[in-house]
């Protein structure tokens, strides 16, 4: 199901929703936890998700892919329209267990991504941080970039999932969180 306005997506009984800057891989992410390469739309033009897509992975049970924030392809005017639709989906889904953040490895988090986690602490949305692309950083550099990274958001580096979509690294605790958030 893809929509613009979250007051037509009808009911969940629990739903995940994954929000980050364009390019990040949400997309990927998504048809890797699902252990599907084309549920999701993946593009090779950042910004292109512009709608809510919902995936439903059990019968009202969903994970919920929102527009990328940040680069994206398109008018000024469309890109104005995803900060409301990306906050109305938020503030309005009753059965909202999590928001997961998606950054990139290699880009760390943004001004836009720092905004959103502030958003979210100040609404007390539950939420958690996955660093995605972790195979774009050599393996000897890996533990340095986890460390800069947590450091900039005032985190544990074991507060973070730590994933590569591409290479299926670190999905499967991810996964079975969303499992148990999902009841599914």
């Amino acid at each position: 199901m893809t929509e613009t306005d979250p007051q037509n997506l009808g009911e969940s009984d629990a739903e995940v929703s994954f929000v980050g800057r364009s390019n990040a891989g949400k997309s990927t992410l998504i048809n890797m936890l699902c252990e599907k390469t084309k549920m999701a739309y993946v593009s090779q033009v950042p910004g292109k998700t512009r709608t809510i897509n919902v995936y439903e992975v059990r019968p009202y049970r969903w994970m919920v892919d929102l527009p990328g924030y940040g680069y994206a392809v398109g008018s000024k005017s469309e890109k104005a329209q995803l900060g409301p639709i990306i906050e109305g989906y938020l503030t309005s889904r009753e059965n909202l267990r999590i928001v997961f953040i998606v950054l990139d490895v290699v880009a760390g988090p943004t001004k836009l991504d720092v905004f959103m986690i502030n958003w979210l602490i100040h609404y007390e949305y539950p939420f958690r941080i996955i660093v995605n692309k972790i195979d774009k950083v050599g393996p000897t550099k890996l533990d340095v970039r986890k460390r800069e990274i947590a450091g900039q958001l005032v985190i544990g580096v074991s507060d973070i999932f730590w994933i590569s979509s591409k290479n299926n690294i670190g999905v499967e605790a991810l996964r079975k969180m969303i499992v148990g958030l999902l009841g599914v």
